[in-house]
């Protein structure tokens, strides 16, 4: 008898967020849509936390801990999971965000529905004590333009199909802007890519985390402009200055 696999598998780089990770696993146990896998990538060459992992993932009915003998990186940890991934579909969560009881549900419907390969969604931005502070509407649809310009896709948020994962398409070994490399490769594949104009993910900003901080990522957008999209260096610093604007923007929009 052939042997069954779950249909989505979530991928977690874990990285010392023991203070969040067992209320994202119980998000995701809470979810509507049950045909999934938890991989852990534990990222990180320090033991002490492993058994606090084991115990918490202990919850779910299907799930494997991968760990790496040092720390690679949050976008080296998520390839690592993509290829020990049995499902068709690939979900992405960080260890501190959590996930809207439907959002599986509604997100692999809405991909089978539209016969799409990538979906995204909108979502709210919570602190550490899980009080909202702001939202992020997404645009329904991206194109190559729009994402060169406002890099707006929450890696928390997507699932992808796992076939259109290639060698070439991976995330890059970059401090932070790892997902976005890959998210810019598979919009200019796919032409456009279609979103859930509903907050299906609850994004955990944390003071003092690599997503918070501002030069790092200005470097690492300027390396995505330079050496994977290839354009020229003053062009590069101009895509640099324009996304920082746009972040800015944005960045007001969604504390009103």
């Amino acid at each position: 008898m052939k042997k069954k696999f779950p249909e989505v598998s979530i991928i977690i780089a874990y990285y010392k967020k023991k203070l969040f990770f067992k209320e994202t696993i119980n998000s995701i146990l809470k979810q509507t849509y049950s045909n999934f896998e938890v991989i852990v990538i534990y990222d990180d060459e320090d033991r002490n936390e492993l058994s606090f992992i084991k115990q918490s993932l202990k919850i779910l009915p299907h799930y494997r801990i991968i760990t790496n003998k040092k720390n690679i990186g949050a976008g080296l940890s998520r390839n690592k999971g993509i290829r020990f991934a049995n499902g068709k579909y690939i979900a992405f969560c960080d260890a501190d965000d959590l996930w809207h009881k439907k959002k599986l549900e509604l997100q692999i419907s809405f991909m089978k529905q539209k016969k799409i390969n990538f979906c995204h969604s909108s979502y709210k931005i919570i602190n550490n004590f899980g009080k909202t502070l702001g939202h992020f509407k997404i645009e329904k649809k991206l194109n190559y333009n729009l994402l060169l310009k406002s890099c707006d896709i929450a890696t928390s948020s997507v699932v992808i199909k796992k076939n259109i994962l290639k060698k070439n398409f991976c995330f890059s070994n970059f401090i932070t802007k790892e997902d976005y490399c890959l998210w810019l490769k598979i919009v200019k594949k796919e032409k456009q890519l279609l979103g859930i104009n509903k907050n299906l993910l609850f994004w955990r900003s944390v003071s003092n985390s690599l997503s918070d901080s501002f030069f790092q990522k200005l470097y690492d957008a300027f390396k995505v402009y330079r050496f994977s999209e290839r354009y020229n260096t003053i062009i590069s610093i101009y895509l640099v200055i324009r996304l920082s604007l746009f972040a800015l923007i944005k960045k007001l929009d969604m504390y009103r």
